[in-house]
Formats: C-alpha cells, sequence, structure tokens
C-alpha cells in the first residue's frame, strides 16, 4: 500500500491558501474526507494533520488536509469561510472520488469547523474535543481572566499539546482571541444553535477531565436529537486532548465514516 501525497495546492483565488491531498490509488473507495488541524484558531497547520490523514488514506479515502486563515490573519469567520472554498475547490476539481461522498473529521478547533461542515452541507463529520460550547460558556464563566497557555512543545505533534486537564483561562483567552473580542458574535458563532434536521450525522469525542467543557458535546448531541439526526457522542476518561486520544476512538471514526460515506449508511440520493 503506497500513499500519494501532493502538498501545497492553492484552493482559494487568494493565492494563499493552499491544501495537501492524500490518497492510495489503488485501494480508494470513491470518498473524499477533509482533515482539519486545530490550534485553536491562532497555531498550528496542515502539517500536523499528516498523520491522520496517512491513515485514512489507507483505509481508502481521498484526504484533503487544509491551512486556514488564523489569528491575527483571520479572525471569526474568517477559517468558515475557507473550508467553503475547499469545498468549491473539492467539488470542481479533477480528483477522482464520488461528489456525493464527502465527509469532515477535525480535532479541537478543527472538530469545531468539520461540525460547521456538517451543518451547512448536510455531510457526516467527526470532531474530536470540538470547541462547541462557546456563547453559553463564556456567560458562566464571565469571572475567568484570559490567559494564553503555558509554553509547550508546539513543534512536535498535537498529541502532546495541552494534554494538562482544565484550563479556562486559556479556553477564554482564544476564543476571545478568535472573535477579536466581539462579543456581539459569540452565539451565531456557536454551533449548537444553528443544528436543523438537514445536519449531517455527528461523531463526538471527549475526555472527561480535560481542557475543552464536556458541555458541548452534551448540547450538541440533546439539539441532533431535536432534530432526528444520528449522532454518537463518546467520553473518555482522564485529561486528553483531541488528537491524544485518536488511538482510542481511531476504529470507531472509521466506522462511523465508512457507515455514512460508503454504501451502507449513505442515504438514498
Amino acid at each position: 500500500m503506497s500513499i500519494s501525497t501532493t502538498t501545497d495546492i492553492a484552493y482559494s483565488s487568494d493565492g494563499v491558501s493552499k491544501l495537501d491531498v492524500y490518497h492510495d490509488p489503488d485501494h480508494a473507495n470513491g470518498a473524499a474526507v477533509i482533515d482539519i488541524h486545530g490550534g485553536g484558531w491562532f497555531r498550528g497547520s496542515k502539517d500536523k494533520d499528516a498523520d491522520w490523514a496517512s491513515r485514512l488514506a489507507a483505509e481508502g479515502y481521498l484526504v484533503v488536509v487544509p491551512e486556514y486563515h488564523d489569528v491575527p490573519d483571520g479572525y471569526y469567520p474568517a477559517p468558515l469561510e475557507d473550508m467553503d472554498h475547499v469545498w468549491q475547490w473539492l467539488q470542481a476539481s479533477d480528483l477522482t472520488f464520488d461528489r456525493h461522498r464527502i465527509g469532515a473529521v477535525g480535532s479541537s478547533a478543527g472538530g469545531n469547523m468539520s461540525v460547521e461542515l456538517a451543518i451547512k452541507y448536510g455531510i457526516p463529520a467527526v470532531s474530536l474535543s470540538g470547541i462547541l460550547d462557546i456563547d453559553d460558556w463564556l456567560t458562566k464563566h464571565a469571572d475567568v481572566v484570559p490567559a494564553p497557555d503555558n509554553p509547550q512543545n508546539f513543534a512536535g505533534a498535537s498529541s502532546g499539546i495541552n494534554q494538562g486537564g482544565a484550563n479556562d483561562a486559556f479556553y477564554k483567552w482564544f476564543i476571545m482571541n478568535y472573535f477579536h473580542e466581539r462579543t456581539d458574535r459569540l452565539t451565531e458563532g456557536t454551533p449548537v444553535h444553528r443544528v436543523s434536521p438537514k445536519t449531517g450525522p455527528v461523531y463526538l469525542a471527549n475526555s472527561l477531565n480535560e481542557f475543552v467543557p464536556t458541555s458541548g458535546v452534551l448540547t450538541f448531541t440533546e439539539a441532533m436529537v431535536r432534530n432526528d439526526v444520528p449522532v454518537v457522542a463518546q467520553f473518555l476518561s482522564g485529561s486528553r486532548h483531541a488528537k491524544g486520544y485518536l488511538d482510542d476512538v481511531y476504529d470507531q471514526t472509521v466506522q462511523f465514516l465508512n457507515h455514512y460515506l460508503l454504501d451502507e449508511g449513505r442515504p438514498e440520493s
């Protein structure tokens, strides 16, 4: 099995926004996955998800991993607009796959954005520690003083970053950083308020004692159930964040993607 990788493909007319493509041409299953890296909308890169993308490509998926504008070059909703450009580029590309079989995966900030794609385009999405509880959490934590996190090995693997448990000051800091202190936009940027019967199925995971609160998974799951949309919620023990527990949930996420992107779980076209 040989994974083919093409890097730094421009997906937007700005000439700056680029993505990488991973696939195994000899074992393609006809479906595509958009893999969105994390980093709190202010750090990280597409290179950080080369590991997850390669594993999904080995499963038969054509995987695209985009860069997106992050702070200070892009505040909310610029990264989400970048995902729209990725979607448009993917649909118009000459890549070989079924345009009706596209899913999304993401971790942390990328988990938020994968869920946003599920809401907007009705596609299945996987979110590991997605930033889902925004407006309500901030209202309930008005007394928390925002502060950046401590120095870490940000050049290392994503699985080694922010694994130490609750950090309300940092959680508040990077959310407010993303919204550029625009408190009037927090509700429109909270995904749960836009869940509808047209939302795609979603797989959500979160550690019980990590720095991303479990409340986001709980409220989002409730909204999905109210709208009669399939949802899987998995909670793990400990404080691991996002890709820190990827190995523990990997098989389940692949089963989820296979179910909704391959023949057995696809809705009637």
